[in-house]
């Protein structure tokens, strides 16, 4: 068997791989041929059911943000992965995988820990904490994109799992986060963090959750029962990367040019509700991070594509607007021209600035 599982391992591969266009091989992020002949939609990015039943199996090892599709960089990427050292980690860096935060949890109550080592390390380092997307359906903290720019910007990285909409419904995803944040803090001292410079970072649904953990500091409802409750779950900095807000208008504020039907029993949405959102609407507004939202919260960055046909960019300047009447800090960003993902080198950059801003002497936030 093993031998059998190794043969359709090489194959799946050499499927990917063969007749790569010399665009692909030379590490250009212009869509290749395979991309353009996969982009059956032609949005400039590859969905699940897109791609060849022969090698969906690759597909969360392609998507490396875990946003639910793939982009064009992420498939030039996977094509050159042996090309190059820049998916190494920086000289020196401390790894801790499969943490567990939640002791005799759930298999999905792990984190990775990443910590940077420099000649001069601060005697406490700030911590980002990275939230996947994937629709509270899909992901995993395996893959980070931006992990070796906050790393060699000087931030300790904790990229985490939390229960999946299959595993429970919300808000058991809300909790897990916090336990993972209690977790990080009650342990600051054994790791070298510094408990009071914790900001969150994520993705579509992982925007959506960085935004709750932002919104919702010790709203008991949605603290949970896992672990270190004498330690606060409230984060200092929060990057929400496209996440949805009010679920029960997404649909509305789609109209004609949305991909997906935000109401339908089996939407990412209402698997996340354990229900039609729209028949359950006292249960779908506990979701929406805009409910929480109070003078005290921690400044926000919040970007989001102009053309995005899965989460309306209006669900983000709700967020927004929420944050600025109630006197909070915060920044929101309409990418022109981009879709359900940001993968200009310029806005993957902003938020480890943002970041910076924050928490990090400002003597030392050029490299």
């Amino acid at each position: 068997m093993n031998g059998k599982r190794f043969f359709w391992l090489v194959a799946l591969s050499i499927l990917w791989l063969s007749c790569t266009p010399l665009a692909a091989q030379s590490g250009s992020t212009t869509p290749d041929g395979r991309f353009l002949r996969w982009d059956k939609n032609k949005d400039n990015r590859l969905s699940r059911d897109e791609l060849p039943l022969a090698i969906r199996g690759n597909f969360d090892r392609v998507d490396a943000d875990r946003s639910g599709w793939i982009s064009v960089e992420e498939h030039s990427k996977f094509l050159n992965r042996n090309a190059g050292s820049s998916d190494g980690l920086p000289a020196k860096t401390k790894t801790q995988k499969n943490l567990a935060y939640v002791d005799q949890g759930h298999e999905r109550h792990r984190l990775d820990l990443y910590l940077p080592q420099s000649k001069s390390p601060p005697s406490r380092l700030p911590l980002i904490i990275w939230v996947h997307g994937g629709g509270w359906k899909n992901g995993s903290k395996d893959r980070f994109a931006h992990l070796n720019s906050l790393l060699k910007r000087g931030f300790a990285v904790a990229s985490i799992n939390y229960r999946l909409s299959h595993h429970a419904t919300f808000p058991a995803q809300i909790h897990d986060c916090k336990a993972a944040v209690r977790f990080l803090r009650k342990n600051a001292q054994r790791f070298g963090l510094d408990p009071e410079k914790f900001g969150v970072w994520g993705s579509s649904a992982g925007g959506h959750l960085v935004a709750l953990l932002g919104t919702s500091g010790e709203v008991s409802e949605l603290e949970g029962t896992l672990g270190n409750l004498d330690v606060s779950s409230r984060v200092q900095a929060v990057c929400d990367w496209y996440g949805p807000t009010d679920l029960l208008r997404m649909n509305q504020q789609a109209g004609s040019k949305g991909k997906l039907d935000h109401d339908a029993a089996n939407s990412p949405e209402s698997l996340l509700v354990g229900a039609p959102i729209q028949d359950a609407p006292q249960k779908t507004a506990k979701i929406n991070p805009i409910q929480y939202v109070t003078s005290d919260d921690p400044p926000f960055l919040i970007m989001h594509g102009d053309q995005d046909r899965l989460v309306p960019p209006q669900q983000s300047q709700m967020l927004n607007d929420a944050l600025k009447a109630a006197g909070v800090s915060t920044t929101f960003i309409l990418v022109k021209g981009a879709g359900h993902g940001l993968n200009s080198q310029r806005d993957r950059q902003q938020p480890v600035d943002f970041f910076a801003s924050q928490f990090l002497d400002p003597e030392k936030t050029n490299e």
